[in-house]
């Protein structure tokens, strides 16, 4: 992705609002391959691994949006108890952001992934550097000598993850950050606690119909 289309993207998430209702979902499973989303072996995940609503979570750590919306939708998988929640680190707004998705995927090889992308989506703002996201997560308790061989050591599965995730969001025409995939919907901007609720029921209320 060039600078031009990064500022183009940029440009189109700061004019979305933060929306406090919730309307008709959007179908997002026509033509993609979602067991590969859903599934990846190599995408952290967090909640229940046997829940029976799966959220997939398309965010970059300099986006304010998806900041906004962590909190409730951890708030939200931790209070439910039958979600399973996939991170896709999509990294698209700044250099930083893939430095930031290449350390929290580091993380990962020793346990640390939740501790690295919690730590980076609490520091506020959008213009987040290589410097802060690398002073968060050691301060998070990732070694960071582990970290660097880690990245030396699995630095292709991580692009090649990166790669697989950047390939996903364009075969489904994703814009911006953030978007969320819960059970069939595609929602396409921050929610709050209740908005996430409200989609994880309908979500339900699909799967029981059939």
């Amino acid at each position: 992705m060039n600078r031009r289309q990064a500022l183009m993207i940029l440009g189109a998430i700061a004019a979305v609002p933060l929306i406090r209702s919730f309307g008709a979902p959007q179908a997002w499973a026509e033509g993609v391959d979602v067991d590969a989303i859903l599934h990846d072996p190599d995408a952290p995940e967090a909640g229940n691994p046997k829940g029976d609503v799966t959220i997939v979570s398309y965010f970059d750590y300099n986006c304010p949006f998806c900041k906004k919306a962590e909190p409730d939708l951890e708030k939200v998988v931790r209070s439910d108890g039958k979600i399973r929640l996939v991170y896709k680190d999509w990294p698209i707004l700044t250099e930083a952001s893939v430095y930031g998705a290449q350390i929290a995927l580091g993380a990962k090889y020793q346990n640390k992934y939740q501790a690295a992308h919690d730590a980076m989506m609490a520091i506020p703002g959008r213009g987040i550097s290589k410097e802060q996201m690398r002073a968060a997560v050691e301060a998070a308790g990732v070694d960071m000598a582990r970290l660097q061989s880690d990245l030396n050591g699995h630095g292709e599965a991580i692009t090649a993850l990166l790669r697989r995730t950047l390939s996903q969001a364009e075969a489904m025409g994703l814009q911006g950050t953030p978007v969320y995939l819960v059970g069939p919907y595609k929602v396409a901007a921050a929610l709050d606690a209740d908005a996430f609720r409200k989609v994880v029921a309908q979500a339900r209320g699909r799967q029981s119909a059939k």
